[in-house]
């Protein structure tokens, strides 16, 4: 699943999506809303006000003041554009809106980039912005029961202030389930914050829920698929149970202290024990396929790709282990059919969502991704509109990976409900002196074949193979 879909919680500024959206009465309200200066001294008087009794709540001192003003809706789309051009290529929207079709959670006509801002902006009550160091609020909402929106920014902007939230804004490309980790704790943190100030401020919080049940705008949240609704709201709802649990062990100091040892998966957001152990994730470096795909016989194996298999990963040490590794000699030109559009890691949190898609049984989803230790995928588009997906996943055990395997042939089947299978077992293979059962299923689909590998703790999954290929070399060399 792509790294952009656990980008959008944070597309800097910092935006505020309340879980249930935001009331269409209030547009209907606004004509009677003062005019902009008063407005505006109305939110400044506001943000002080807020941001003296956060910086109380949170523990963090108020370094400078914090600028605030409205917004209109039009302006806060144009501010969403521009963070989603700034930020994110066209090529990179492509992969998104790619992968997603191909992973099987979002329709084959589906269009990222204009749904994804009209959602957003549908969306967003207000949002801090850290290059402006400046909190702004949506200009059609009631200010009274938006103050614990403003609780919530006013958290980032300390945040910000004590901990430089721009060194988020350029997250290293291809590691996008550590992003969505660190997002989990900014959004937890702030929205750990906010809860407490509304339990401080109980007419206040009753302003605000019923500014969310006067009439809801929820169209475009509601028509979203579920992989980005879930997506969005992850780092508030598992964030702040996350945060909880630091907050519950160590207070706001260990909260802070975070920000220095970030979590480094989802699979420790999902998992607190895992953080507390500092039980970091597997890195895998899978091999770029695209010359396999245009020209088989231009492909061979590396010495240390064919020496054997290699030990399981120990986690138990911050120390990552790289597997899957091959050698390709040259280069294929950018003229080639076939290109690699996008690579990441998946993650916990994506596994479920991928899993479940398609299973609908979110305890069976949940202990299937439970144990992961490790993956990559990679995607890549060739001629006439093919898709290629290549994954490797790495288990804690050697149960956990079975566990994994057996759910995702599941899902397969009811994700090509049209497909023939052509075989599956177990074959026999040596590797290091050592006879092991490999596990294998493989199916024709309408989208070309798909091939599932169990070999010990790792899972290698291809889905999207053109006929000329053959899928037992792909296998094989994700599978070292």
């Amino acid at each position: 699943m792509s790294k952009k879909t656990r980008r959008l919680p944070a597309l800097f500024a910092i935006l505020t999506l309340i879980l249930t959206a935001f009331p269409t009465g209030y547009l209907a309200q606004r004509a009677n809303v003062a005019g902009s200066a008063a407005r505006g001294a109305a939110i400044a008087a506001a943000t002080s006000e807020v941001l003296k009794e956060t910086s109380a709540i949170r523990e963090l001192a108020i370094l400078r003041p914090v600028k605030s003003g409205a917004q209109t809706r039009l302006e806060i789309e144009g501010m969403l554009v521009k963070q989603l051009d700034e930020q994110t290529s066209a090529a990179q929207m492509h992969g998104t809106e790619v992968g997603l079709r191909k992973f099987g959670l979002a329709p084959a006509n589906f269009e990222y980039r204009p749904f994804i801002i009209k959602l957003l902006t549908e969306q967003v009550a207000g949002y801090y912005d850290p290059k402006l160091q400046m909190f702004h609020l949506a200009d059609w909402l009631e200010l009274e029961g938006q103050k614990p929106v403003m609780a919530h920014e006013l958290t980032h902007a300390l945040q910000d202030q004590h901990f430089n939230l721009r060194r988020f804004e350029k997250w290293p490309h291809g590691d996008s389930d550590a992003e969505l980790a660190a997002h989990a704790l900014i959004e937890g943190d702030a929205t750990l914050a906010m809860t407490i100030y509304m339990a401080k401020n109980p007419l206040v919080a009753l302003a605000f829920s019923r500014s969310l049940t006067t009439g809801v705008a929820t169209e475009q949240f509601n028509q979203a698929p579920r992989a980005l609704r879930e997506s969005l709201i992850f780092p508030y709802l598992q964030g702040m149970e996350w945060t909880t649990q630091l907050y519950k062990r160590g207070g706001w100091s260990l909260v802070s202290k975070a920000f220095t040892q970030l979590p480094a998966s989802t699979e420790q957001i999902l998992h607190p024990e895992k953080y507390f152990n500092d039980e970091r994730p597997v890195q895998v470096i899978l091999p770029d396929l695209t010359a396999l795909l245009t020209n088989p016989a231009a492909v061979t194996q590396s010495p240390a790709a064919t020496a054997g298999a290699l030990p399981a990963p120990v986690r138990t040490k911050p120390t990552r282990r790289i597997i899957a590794k091959l050698h390709v000699p040259a280069v294929p030109s950018p003229n080639a059919p076939w290109r690699r559009i996008d690579s990441d890691v998946n993650g916990e949190w994506n596994y479920y969502l991928v899993l479940d898609q398609f299973l609908n049984s979110a305890a069976e989803s949940k202990r299937a991704a439970a144990g992961w230790a490790g993956d990559r995928y990679a995607l890549y588009e060739g001629p006439n509109g093919q898709v290629l997906l290549a994954q490797v996943a790495v288990w804690d055990t050697e149960n956990d990976a079975r566990e994994f395997f057996d759910a995702y042939v599941k899902r397969t089947e009811l994700r090509y409900p049209g497909a023939t299978r052509l075989n599956s077992g177990a074959k026999p293979e040596t590797r290091n002196s050592k006879l092991q059962t490999a596990s294998s299923y493989s199916w024709e689909t309408s989208e070309g074949r798909v091939a599932i590998e169990l070999r010990g703790s790792r899972v290698v999954i291809l889905e999207g193979v053109p006929e000329k290929v053959d899928v037992e070399t792909l296998t094989a060399a994700l599978g070292q």
